[in-house]
């Protein structure tokens, strides 16, 4: 991914229209996870120190293309405030005029138009009418052709990857290209379907591959296990016995329930019982995942392998994300609930990298072009 960077800019004297991903919680006008708009701060502080004015843009939620005060972004603009130290004017109109002499300017919610999400071309050249210069430092959004990731970039001259998206295509990148090895992955989460081609590609490149979550046990009904209650993909079994070769390893064990309940009855089982499900891995199980993070090089870890969220089911992920945490490996989490998990384990800051993209990181895993990557100028 050869694109150019905001650090090869000239930005004194320049309007810069900066794509961000501010779409975080905010409950009751507060922030309550402020994580994506602290990952945009050393781009924001970097086009002001150099010269420039960050005129940001994102959405937030899903409002249908239509103006709804619970998802405007005034609340993140004090927020985003806070942390980047510097006074953050906001517009209540993400086509309205930038106040002037602002070194730092947040649009309101670009989807409360729905030409943003329709990548209208009118709408993305009035966006563009802001600034000299685009930058996109949204690689969680990345992956949508909409207005302000894609379209908006036909209408400057030069348009470059912010510090983040940078950032997220070295580590993703060089994962996949390059891995120092052992490279070993691990993939969690409720679907075989969600994650197909993800495991087709890391087939491709790593030298095994960690399979936990509810998706295991599609794969172990294709190897004719015993299962119980769990949730299998029907329509996936085949597809399941072709890629489970010999780069793949599932649970020998498992925490199971007898309901799906933070009060369920649980145990741990080689198998599932009938009527019982299996919601974590087990003890075997995880003693042989953390052996091979132990020894591995590289490790991308996609998707929790229990149901975390509830305390009786969370000790597998706890212990993946520990060990990953104590481990010499080149670490990198790939958005979505993983990065929920090291965030809620506190080891977050131990990772080398936690992607802030969770479809766009599956995406780039898979071997897509991203809309929002492709549009930007080579280096």
């Amino acid at each position: 991914m050869n694109k150019l960077s905001l650090g090869q800019l000239d930005l004194r004297g320049k309007r810069v229209l900066v794509r961000v991903d501010f779409n975080v919680p905010v409950k009751d006008g507060t922030v309550t996870d402020a994580t994506r708009l602290r990952a945009s701060v050393p781009t924001v502080r970097h086009i002001v120190e150099h010269g420039g004015r960050a005129i940001l843009v994102s959405h937030l939620g899903r409002p249908d293309g239509k103006r709804d005060s619970r998802y405007s972004l005034a609340p993140v603009a004090k927020e985003f405030e806070r942390l980047v130290g510097r006074p953050v004017a906001f517009v209540d109109d993400c086509l309205g005029k930038a106040t002037e002499g602002t070194p730092i300017v947040l649009l309101e919610n670009v989807r409360f138009y729905a030409e943003e999400e329709a990548n209208d071309p009118t709408f993305a050249r009035k966006l563009a009418m802001h600034a000299e210069l685009y930058v996109n430092d949204a690689f969680g959004t990345a992956h949508r052709a909409h207005a302000s990731t894609a379209g908006v970039a036909k209408h400057f001259p030069r348009s470059a990857a912010g510090f983040l998206m940078e950032k997220e295509l070295r580590y993703l990148g060089g994962a996949l290209e390059k891995p120092e090895r052992p490279f070993v992955a691990i993939l969690g989460g409720s679907k075989v379907s969600d994650k197909i081609l993800v495991i087709e590609a890391l087939l491709r490149k790593v030298d095994l591959l960690l399979i936990g979550g509810g998706m295991a046990y599609t794969f172990l009904a294709a190897r004719g296990a015993k299962i119980g209650a769990s949730k299998v993909e029907s329509d996936r079994i085949e597809t399941a016995r072709a890629l489970a070769g010999p780069k793949v390893r599932l649970p020998m064990d498992h925490v199971v329930a007898d309901r799906f309940d933070a009060g369920a009855n649980v145990r741990v089982a080689a198998e599932v019982p009938d009527g019982w499900l299996g919601l974590d891995i087990g003890p075997k199980t995880l003693e042989a995942f953390v052996a091979e993070i132990r020894t591995a090089k590289t490790v991308l870890w996609n998707g929790p392998v229990g149901v975390f969220e509830m305390e009786k089911f969370a000790g597998g992920t706890k212990a993946i994300a520990e060990a990953l945490a104590a481990s010499n490996a080149l670490s990198i989490v790939g958005g979505g609930d993983s990065a929920a998990a090291v965030a809620k384990f506190g080891v977050a800051d131990k990772m080398t990298h936690v992607s802030t993209g969770g479809g766009a990181s599956l995406e780039f895993l898979e071997g897509k072009e991203l809309p929002g990557v492709a549009c930007l100028t080579e280096a």
